[in-house]
């Protein structure tokens, strides 16, 4: 496995990996579908019979390519802008996430604040979810913007020594940059389809009362390639990222703690109920949690292959049992 340095600088190169492939993407998928429309649209037969002016349609096409193009260039751009900046404190609101002081928390403080001393971390910002399963996850641009969120059973039903692994675990997020990685990757993904769905919405309406508006269509057809992107393309470079960061989160919180078989009860316990309600309408989230916290497959963890970005529970424990005893003194 390699050393946490090494996997820092490797989510580094796969965050300028990611912040390339996505707008490239974007480019040949809108080339793709502005193609197919000018072949949908137009007579593929036409130039053989010498006919080369482009059809009103097609001119409508035109004008609302060029206009659609920069319009969804700028959207995109100012989403993942956004994003990196507020992205972490909108996913924690639609969480439902309540911010705790020392005062609320002071022993919960405690263990974070240990811990961060331990790695070298600043605090970060600590959250409460209002909800009695057990999970965590923790979010993100840089560890000196980091937050962590904890269930109300997480925190109620674990033993101190399994509350620490898992809050450690998360503290490898934060120092592993797995945080900023997954940021803009949730919201790159949450772009496309968000997008998918609003371009359909307004290709619908704006067809209405026209047999044939190839303004519409445009956007209908964007929309379901979007969809596509968002569901299928996107995931799959999502799965590029990383499939080693639990893993790597995993040993780094043993290390810390030099108790792997703490961490490794926390998430046999954790496994029997894990499923988080306020997360149910945001599966692109999921793959933050310590532990899958939907109930079951929807259409994007079916599609997108979302659980496979966690490995099994069962294999993440056989490997702390297996460096319970092997730990540098």
């Amino acid at each position: 496995m390699a050393t946490i340095y090494e996997h820092i600088e490797e989510n580094k190169r796969r965050t300028v990996l990611l912040v390339l492939l996505f707008p490239l993407t974007f480019a040949l998928l809108v080339t793709a579908t502005v193609g197919i429309l000018f072949y949908l649209m137009g007579d593929p037969y036409a130039a053989q019979r010498g006919v080369t002016e482009f059809t009103p349609e097609q001119l409508q096409l035109v004008h609302g390519a060029l206009i659609a193009v920069p319009v969804c260039w700028a959207l995109a751009v100012l989403w993942i802008v956004v994003s990196y900046f507020m992205g972490d404190k909108l996913m924690l609101s639609g969480a439902g996430a309540i911010e705790i002081s020392r005062s609320d928390q002071p022993e919960i403080f405690r263990l974070v604040e240990n811990l961060c001393i331990t790695r070298g971390l600043p605090l970060p910002r600590i959250y409460i979810l209002d909800d009695d399963s057990l999970n965590a996850f923790a979010t993100g641009r840089d560890p000196e913007h980091a937050s962590i969120a904890l269930t109300k059973g997480i925190v109620k039903k674990l033993e101190r020594v399994e509350l620490e692994g898992v809050i450690a675990h998360e503290l490898a997020h934060v120092e592993n940059r797995d945080i900023r990685l997954m940021l803009i990757t949730v919201a790159g993904i949450s772009f496309f389809t968000f997008a998918g769905e609003m371009l359909i919405r307004f290709g619908l309406s704006s067809g209405r009362g026209s047999k044939k508006n190839s303004g519409g269509l445009l956007f209908i057809l964007l929309g379901i390639f979007f969809l596509v992107y968002g569901y299928l393309i996107a995931p799959l470079i999502r799965l590029a990222v990383s499939r080693q960061r639990e893993y790597q989160a995993d040993a780094t919180a043993a290390l810390t703690t030099r108790n792997p078989r703490a961490l490794a009860s926390a998430l046999h316990k954790i496994s029997g109920d894990s499923r988080v309600e306020a997360l149910d309408k945001r599966e692109s989230m999921a793959a933050m949690c310590i532990a899958n916290p939907l109930e079951k497959m929807g259409l994007f963890s079916a599609l997108s292959g979302l659980l496979a970005t966690h490995p099994p529970i069962q294999k993440r424990i056989d490997a702390l049992l297996e460096m319970d005893g092997h730990l540098p003194l």
